[in-house]
């Protein structure tokens, strides 16, 4: 991918003191984030209105209806949650009976979570509804549009793994 070597970086101009100036909806980090959180919010609203769960228990009901059984700390890795949030979601989706705690035979100090068969049936409606949700986001592009972004992830996610300050 080659730049134009005239233009600057989109987030940074000079000023007329020369101080550096940080624009932050040109900002890349803010432009992930804040496009990340305009596209699970718009999902949200249609398991919010249905189901009454908010992004984080939609998060941890994707999740163990995918794995089946995890622990809590396994769940906030998979899914970048803090533990806090994965906590409130667990709890929240048990009063619902959506989830279920048992015994870690592994660990007994931890207890494996699964979804109830309340909380399977909310996952099976849901996932036709992701899906097709996700398709209309990917209609958005072209083909080469697709395959261009999903390398871009792979390399932003690389690049933000690898990076180390100075």
């Amino acid at each position: 991918m080659s730049k134009d070597p005239d233009s600057q970086p989109l987030q940074t101009l000079t000023s007329k003191d020369d101080r550096m100036v940080l624009k932050l909806n040109q900002f890349l980090p803010y432009r992930l984030v804040h496009l990340a959180e305009t596209v699970s919010r718009s999902f949200s609203q249609i398991y919010a209105d249905q189901y009454g769960i908010g992004i984080p228990e939609w998060r941890l009901i994707a999740t163990l209806g995918e794995h089946e059984a995890m622990t809590a700390r396994d769940i906030g890795t998979a899914t970048s949650m803090h533990k806090t949030k994965v906590s409130r979601a667990v709890t929240a989706l048990e009063a619902r009976g959506f989830v279920m705690r048992e015994k870690n035979p592994e660990d007994l100090r931890e207890q494996v979570l699964k979804l109830t068969p309340e909380g399977s049936a909310v996952y099976s409606e849901l996932v036709p509804k992701a899906l097709a949700y996700s398709k209309e986001l990917e209609d958005a592009l072209t083909e080469e549009q697709e395959k261009a972004l999903s390398e871009i992830f792979e390399r932003l996610h690389k690049a933000a793994s690898n990076f180390r300050p100075d």
